[in-house]
């Protein structure tokens, strides 16, 4: 059995930029346990597996190590590959997913993705092991929510500086963490760290701007933000917060169309 791939660089409009995600078209769906192996092997922060349904199709997103429940950069080449390779007339694609309708849409050169806003939670003390894991205690520390059993949480540091020079100790980083400051160029900067998800650190993550963008809009005061997450392949993310929706915008560049060869 061979199954189409689609490497595409999400959040960056050049390759070896923003973030790469694997792209697999199917006719029906695989095993749990062949669809988890392929990501595996893959070894990219998310792979997407899609299957037609009714006029749109049903998503998922798996790590090397877990499926998840929302995922913007795979969703984002996912949306790039249907729109820009098969179907090259289309304006718009929905998606089925665990964290409901997801909507791809055509915007100039790039693409708009409709997902729902997750503000960060209350405000809570960080623990002295969290704290030495990162390496630098955040001016503020929120709670999101419970990740595959572990504590997902948001950072707040004082300026981008601190962000770009974090390497936390992720033998001992018992969470996983959304970091932002301001940003000197940009309304804010980012980064991510998910090893509790088989991550260390995520290059662009279009999916923890759903916490990031109403924050900093709230902050701000302004619906409509420029950010950029500053890992070591950088990506820029235009955010809108529209409700309790938010708005992200961003381009993807073409990397390698190949096939994955299975036992049947």
């Amino acid at each position: 059995m061979r199954i189409p791939i689609y490497q595409i660089d999400a959040f960056t409009e050049t390759p070896f930029g923003g973030n790469p995600a694997a792209v697999c078209p199917l006719e029906n769906w695989l095993d749990d346990d062949l669809l988890q192996a392929i990501a595996a092997e893959n070894n990219l922060s998310e792979t997407a597996f899609y299957v037609a349904e009714g006029a749109g199709f049903h998503l998922r997103w798996f790590t090397p190590a877990v499926e998840v429940d929302l995922c913007g950069h795979a969703t984002l080449a996912t949306g790039h590959v249907i729109l820009n390779h098969l179907m090259l007339l289309g304006r718009e694609v929905a998606f089925e997913t665990r964290s409901g309708t997801l909507l791809v849409r055509r915007n100039g050169k790039g693409l708009t993705m409709d997902f729902p806003a997750m503000p960060p939670g209350d405000t809570i003390e960080p623990t002295p092991e969290l704290i030495a894991a990162m390496g630098l205690a955040p001016q503020t520390c929120r709670r999101i929510r419970e990740v595959h059993g572990a504590p997902y949480l948001f950072f707040i540091y004082e300026n981008e500086d601190q962000v770009a020079g974090l390497a936390p100790n992720f033998a001992t980083l018992a969470a996983n963490v959304i970091v932002t400051a301001p940003g000197r160029h940009v309304d804010f900067v980012s980064r991510f760290f998910a090893p509790m998800s088989g991550i260390d650190e995520d290059p662009v993550t279009g999916s923890a701007h759903c916490t990031l963008a109403p924050y900093w809009a709230e902050r701000l005061g302004k619906a409509d933000l420029v950010a950029r997450q500053i890992s070591a392949r950088g990506g820029d993310v235009g955010c809108r917060v529209d409700g309790d929706r938010v708005i992200l915008q961003g381009s993807c560049a073409f990397y390698m169309e190949g096939q994955i060869e299975v036992p049947d």
